[in-house]
């Protein structure tokens, strides 16, 4: 075999592992996802929200990949989304005192937000709330990727 055919055929292999990997890291998630509660079960508890604000698709930190948009209604026992998140594994929804849109914002703010629980799914979503959080002493709602320390979306909601 001559040293070319090696490795075009050796960067071939490579490049459909790389592509099957990264195809398996995205779907994944997707095909293990819970089914998304029901508009009915969003809007109920939604009724109770002391505050509603919007995931917007066009923040900074936010691209093709990384991204959120819908409704986010704040009560004093859930956080609804009403809308869609980006698909990717291991999400967590926090509380931050400062409105964060970057992940270099996140990791300076990290030490003082709260993490309120996991977003498992990627079309509505409810999380509930510890009791004795004091929501009055932070003022947004941020989707982060554990996983890959990556921002995905958030809400300033006071």
């Amino acid at each position: 075999m001559k040293l070319r055919t090696f490795i075009l055929l050796l960067f071939s292999h490579l490049f459909i592992a790389f592509l099957g990997v990264a195809i398996g890291i995205y779907s994944l998630p997707i095909i293990t996802a819970p089914p998304a509660p029901t508009l009915a079960k969003i809007e109920k508890i939604s009724l109770a929200a002391d505050y509603t604000t919007q995931f917007k698709i066009n923040l900074k930190g936010s691209d093709i990949f990384h991204w959120g948009e819908g409704e986010v209604s704040v009560g004093e026992d859930y956080i609804t989304l009403k809308g869609e998140l980006a698909p990717g594994p291991d999400y967590k929804l926090y509380l931050s005192p400062k409105f964060v849109e970057t992940e270099a914002e996140f990791e300076q703010l990290k030490h003082s937000m709260i993490q309120l629980g996991d977003v498992t799914t990627f079309e509505n979503f409810i999380v509930e709330i510890p009791p004795y959080t004091q929501l009055e002493l932070f003022n947004t709602v941020v989707v982060w990727c554990e996983s890959f320390n990556e921002f995905i979306t958030s809400a300033k909601y006071r």
